[in-house]
């Protein structure tokens, strides 16, 4: 019975975007299997997800609830793939980092600031911090001055004003730098599973300020990649090392299930969003007005990709 809940009749089931390149029908099931022109994700198209039906299978027919864990379930998908990603990186990886300082590098401006050798840092700006990563991470984002960090010293836990660190600029962007060298962990299957949490925190929370820093003009339009600019840092990456590779792909995968999610038109989000209204006021919105409001969201949505993937292949010249 419980396996019901979620039998849903699917006309498609697509791998990439656009134009039909091949498709296939089967004599099974009836489901149309297509290969599209761009490879760009894939979509199922299910019976009742932009129309009324009469199918009892249809989507439409479906309790509300079931619609938006349907709906959502692409999305995550793909941040659990992320999660399961950051913790191969974490078993790949030869030594993971903790948060004490090791040892600074020459003429370190931090050091001079007043850490020093054995502190371990807890906290950067309020931001906690429980693994290296963590540590790089809320540095990198100290550009606007000195940082207040909390360690501890002496099993003491104390707060160090002003605390300054040197600076690199990347495409216009400028960088907070880590000027020392984070003493290593013990790789425990407790630590393991630490680490991949925290890492896969820190790249949900990476992403959402990333977002939040595009909206408000602190990157701008040159920060922001499509496929080919993927591409093009995925076969850099994958040169330097397997692991930075994986790390990569865990990275983007999260991407894009926390982006899809987003209450956009033609995103999951837009449709868990006009599912919510639904719930909230007992009755649905008109179907051929949201189709319209996500098909106008689709035209945008490939609008600003052209533009993108164009940047993308002149910055490649």
């Amino acid at each position: 019975m419980t396996a019901r809940f979620f039998d849903v009749h699917i006309n498609e089931f697509a791998i990439g975007m656009g134009p039909k390149i091949f498709s296939r029908k089967s004599k099974k099931n009836g489901i149309v299997y297509s290969l599209r022109l761009l490879p760009i994700g894939g979509f199922v198209s299910m019976v009742g997800e932009d129309e009324d039906s009469d199918d009892e299978r249809a989507l439409c027919k479906k309790p509300v609830w079931q619609r938006i864990i349907i709906t959502g379930a692409g999305s995550a998908m793909n941040i659990i793939c992320g999660v399961l990603l950051s913790f191969v990186m974490i078993v790949s990886t030869p030594v993971i980092g903790g948060t004490t300082v090791a040892s600074f590098s020459d003429n370190a401006v931090s050091q001079s600031s007043g850490l020093s050798v054995g502190d371990k840092i807890i906290s950067i700006d309020g931001a906690k911090t429980s693994i290296s990563t963590q540590v790089v991470y809320e540095i990198s984002r100290c550009t606007s001055g000195a940082v207040d960090i909390e360690v501890i010293r002496d099993e003491k836990t104390l707060t160090i004003k002003d605390v300054n660190f040197g600076q690199e600029t990347d495409n216009g962007i400028v960088f907070g730098v880590c000027d020392f060298k984070i003493i290593a962990e013990s790789k425990s299957p407790l630590n393991v599973i630490k680490h991949t949490w925290h890492t896969s925190m820190l790249s949900v929370k990476m992403i959402w300020q990333s977002l939040g820093d595009l909206i408000t003009g602190k990157y701008g339009m040159e920060a922001v990649s499509g496929p080919v600019g993927v591409t093009g840092t995925i076969t850099t990456v994958a040169k330097e090392s397997t692991v930075s590779l994986i790390y990569l792909c865990s990275v983007i995968a999260m991407n894009l299930g926390i982006f899809n999610l987003l209450p956009v038109p033609a995103l999951d989000g837009g449709r868990i969003f006009f599912q919510l209204i639904e719930m909230i006021f007992r009755r649905p919105i008109s179907r051929k007005l949201e189709a319209a409001i996500h098909m106008v969201g689709i035209i945008v949505l490939f609008a600003f990709m052209f533009i993108i993937t164009f940047k993308d292949i002149i910055a490649l010249f």
